[in-house]
């Protein structure tokens, strides 16, 4: 916690660059000072346990800005439900075509089916489905911070106006790290990242069990 604080205060220092993504900094500070301790990370994780417990309830805030702006959300049904359509898809798809054409595993195909979720939903999809539940929430995070990164570049390079769209790009691909960065964009493309990543993990936690199924009796 103590790691993270000190990233926010870096990436202040920084102008909040995008590189400079706290979450991305507070992992290279915890690491770097496991391995200058000399400490295993099974020693770590049985310390920092209740940090990884309070990802369930952090999922609850994420109410708060959908409740403020309630009547825009319901204003833009059509334009999430095409956000959803396509995200989703392309989120699982990308992630899994990618490493299947690259040889992985089918245990790496597993857990990196839920990567675009947020990580408590994320890691509880990967044991269901027979995935490595450590190796989900790694590859979570990298997609979070990815998009954390490149998503305000990319929704500029495309001359994206409008903060609901971004918000549900940002949210469906890249989780709570990249709703944290879109709620420095504006509080309505919070909201709407907030909207992505919820939507996105109730979808997802619906559909991976059920592909699966069908392919396995293919």
């Amino acid at each position: 916690m103590a790691a993270f604080l000190a990233a926010v205060r870096l990436a202040r220092l920084g102008g909040n660059h995008p590189v400079l993504n706290p979450t991305l900094l507070a992992i290279l500070i915890v690491v770097g000072l496991i391995k200058a301790a000399g400490i295993s990370y099974a020693t770590y994780l049985r310390g920092a346990g209740f940090v990884a417990f309070l990802l369930g309830p952090a999922v609850v805030l994420l109410a708060v800005p959908l409740y403020r702006h309630t009547q825009l959300i319901r204003a833009s049904g059509p334009l999430i439900l095409v956000a959803l359509a396509v995200g989703v898809p392309a989120g699982l798809l990308s992630g899994v075509g990618i490493a299947w054409c690259l040889g992985a595993s089918p245990r790496t195909l597993l857990s990196l089916a839920p990567k675009s979720v947020t990580t408590g939903i994320a890691v509880g999809i990967s044991e269901a489905i027979g995935g490595v539940p450590a190796l989900t929430a790694v590859l979570v995070i990298l997609s979070g911070v990815v998009g954390a990164v490149l998503g305000p570049w990319t929704a500029r390079l495309l001359r994206l106006r409008d903060d609901r769209v971004t918000g549900l790009a940002i949210g469906i691909s890249s989780n709570g790290i990249g709703m944290a960065r879109a709620l420095q964009i504006s509080e309505v493309a919070g909201a709407f990242a907030s909207l992505g990543l919820s939507l996105n993990g109730i979808v997802t936690a619906l559909l991976v069990p059920v592909l699966l199924h069908l392919l396995v009796r293919t």
